[in-house]
């Protein structure tokens, strides 16, 4: 069973919802990547999205862009951000990590070196934005065979069609994109949200995660009453972006703890 499956399965029997932050591996210090992540997952993270940066990152907004393009020009690249994987691992085995990023390096590695690579940093599931459900359906089996669940996003706009594909080829979770626009959109509209969830359910047997808009206790905890998670990022990158080197590990752990309170309330 697959770390993100046990961690859902363990909410569900605690009738909690989950906490997905999402942060740029790399920025702002290469160096410091891994500690952040302990940071996260000692806040109170369920999973913990790695974003892997890429020069043309279409669905994000400029905080995260912006994000990409600091931490491509420090050198990191996909193997670096395996390598943080890895390192992540030898002091917590239990906290699932899914890579999230775009297409053009992994197709640069290779998806079946990929694939063993990410096997052996510990990766847990892969959210990759530009493989739509019906071209990828290979990528998908090797990710599964190598015990990675392929994630994939949804949307407002998303047909019924679109959703029982991912319903076929999805495990882990799903992501759903809250609003119509690029991450770090401030308008966000929970009733729609709502409305949206039963659709999504009706062919999708796995949690539904929703992200895009978040960002703050508030809204994290007006969505999780309506979902199984709730996935913030944009804020994330800002907060780290604005905090004193030495201020960092101590904000980001508080301000994760406050969504994870916030949420469980």
């Amino acid at each position: 069973m697959s770390r993100i499956k046990t961690t859902f399965d363990a909410l569900a029997a605690q009738r909690k919802k989950g906490l997905i932050p999402f942060m740029t591996a790399g920025d702002p210090d290469p160096a410091r990547t891994v500690e952040f992540m302990h940071a996260l997952a000692a806040g109170g993270a369920d999973v913990i999205e790695l974003g892997v940066p890429f020069s043309d990152p279409m669905a994000d907004g400029p905080v995260i862009q912006q994000s990409s393009e600091r931490a491509l020009a420090k050198g990191v690249t996909l193997k670096s951000v395996l390598a943080d994987v890895k390192r992540f691992r030898e002091t917590d085995n239990t906290t699932p990590v899914v890579l999230m990023g775009y297409a053009n390096p992994i197709e640069r590695m290779g998806t079946e070196a990929f694939a063993v690579a990410a096997q052996e940093a510990g990766v847990d599931g892969v959210l990759v934005v530009d493989y739509l459900p019906q071209e990828c359906g290979e990528f998908a089996a090797r990710m599964k065979t190598a015990g990675i669940d392929p994630i994939f996003l949804l949307a407002p706009t998303s047909t019924e069609a679109r959703i029982a594909a991912v319903g076929r080829m999805a495990s882990g979770y799903v992501y759903y994109v809250s609003l119509k626009g690029v991450t770090g959109a401030a308008t966000l509209d929970v009733e729609s949200v709502a409305r949206k969830i039963p659709a999504i359910k009706a062919h999708v047997p796995l949690p539904v995660g929703v992200g895009f808009g978040i960002r703050d206790a508030q809204s994290a905890a007006a969505v999780a009453a309506v979902s199984d998670a709730v996935v913030i990022g944009s804020r994330i990158v800002q907060l780290l972006e604005a905090t004193p080197p030495q201020d960092a590990v101590r904000v980001l752990t508080e301000f994760i703890a406050g969504i994870r309170a916030a949420i469980d309330a």
